[in-house]
């Protein structure tokens, strides 16, 4: 996602504004746990300081597909997070460099790491009414009734 910096260069403006609808690719989504990520919406401005450095401020929403916990079929998730900071300072921690003389940027490593970040560790649909709780030799057990069994005694005592 190539953000046209140049007019911040020359001066004639101070803010640049990202607007942008993205969708990314099966192949860019491959070994994430993500299964698809369309219509992901880039909102904000990058500007530049009076040090010459670019700040960017922009805020991500969309939703995307993960599979079930449970079930492995597919479950909406919506996310919303807000990406501000200094250009050169971010990509130094991706181990690029910002090069002042650059006419656009590529923001979208730094997007993918921030969506990277929003997948939550488990997702379960709300629709898993056909779920086997039991079978042979195991039981599905829910996060209600997992209890530490170190702590098991401290119940009691309430």
């Amino acid at each position: 996602m190539l953000v046209d910096i140049s007019m911040l260069q020359s001066g004639f403006e101070d803010v640049v504004e990202v607007n942008e609808v993205y969708s990314f690719s099966t192949s860019e989504l491959e070994n994430t746990g993500i299964k698809q990520l369309d219509g992901l919406k880039v909102t904000g401005y990058i500007s530049k300081n009076s040090l010459d450095e670019y700040i960017i401020d922009v805020e991500l929403s969309g939703v995307m597909v993960l599979p079930c916990a449970l079930t492995l079929k597919p479950v909406n998730y919506e996310f919303q997070t807000k990406i501000e900071g200094n250009l050169q300072e971010i990509f130094a921690e991706f181990g690029k460099n910002l090069e002042n003389n650059q006419k656009t940027i590529d923001i979208l490593p730094i997007i993918w790491e921030n969506i990277l970040m929003e997948i939550p560790i488990k997702v379960v649909s709300n629709d898993i009414s056909d779920v086997k709780t039991k079978g042979d030799g195991w039981e599905l057990i829910t996060e209600e009734e997992m209890v530490n069994p170190s702590l098991a005694k401290l119940k009691d005592l309430l």
